[in-house]
């Protein structure tokens, strides 16, 4: 006997997978929607390449970073124009921070650097191979601060065994975040799985500085308020090793 269109729907929405971000139908500045018309070419990958190649796709074999969530991409830009050593892939949600994004990289000329506007989730599981990446960064993500909504919140143990099979052995995963029950949160999460070890040992957390992440203005206006970050940074390592 077939189900009802109303059984139908709950099944289909069990069966959705649980989404770390809501799509906002934000404003975009006429930058940044020139930016998108004009440069998603030459800096965006398309999501359909599985999984993308990112030695043709850079031209060597430079260490590879994921910024997963870049929000208006300023650290990101930062980043890949002071280390041109190193690639960068950013994946974003959002088309306005993407847009402002894509205009920093025509601005600078960011060989080194390629973006998803995509879910993380999909890109980590299509897009990228095993053992691929050197380090992956995740800068105030959404700290979801109700209770009913903790089961969104990005860092999870599911998503950790992800990176994990994404990133090389003694690749490095940063997470900074301005909510403090959401360090603890990630902390918890991140040091009962086999798979990870803190780098800060005892110290738990660590100055942004070591880790090679700028200040973003978001950030200087909240220190000046009184606010803390809380940067956390743990290398990947076998699971027999722990």
């Amino acid at each position: 006997m077939s189900q009802s269109p109303k059984a139908n729907a709950d099944s289909h929405a069990r069966n959705r997978p649980i989404r770390s971000f809501v799509i906002r139908s934000g404003r975009m500045t006429e930058a940044q929607r020139k930016a998108l018309d004009s440069h998603m070419r030459r800096w965006a990958l398309p999501q359909d390449r599985q999984p993308e190649n990112y030695e043709e796709v850079f031209g060597n074999l430079n260490p590879l970073t994921l910024e997963i969530g870049f929000g208006m991409g300023d650290s990101l830009a930062t980043m890949a124009l002071e280390s041109p050593n190193k690639n960068f892939i950013g994946v974003e949600v959002h088309q306005a921070g993407v847009g402002r994004l894509l205009a920093l990289a025509d601005e600078y000329q960011l060989s080194n650097l390629r973006v998803y506007c995509h879910d993380a989730v999909e890109v980590l599981k299509q897009n990228i191979s095993q053992h691929s990446l050197d380090r992956v960064n995740i800068y105030f993500p959404d700290p979801w601060h109700k209770t009913k909504h903790h089961k969104r919140r990005l860092i999870q143990p599911e998503f950790l065994t992800l990176l994990h099979s994404r990133l090389k052995d003694k690749g490095l995963l940063h997470i900074a975040t301005d909510w403090e029950p959401y360090a603890k949160h990630a902390m918890t999460v991140i040091n009962k799985h086999a798979g990870f070890t803190n780098i800060a040992g005892s110290k738990i957390y660590m100055d942004p500085a070591e880790l090679g992440r700028p200040e973003t203005k978001f950030e200087r206006r909240g220190v000046k308020l009184g606010h803390g970050v809380w940067d956390m940074a743990f290398k990947t390592c076998h699971y027999a090793d722990k």
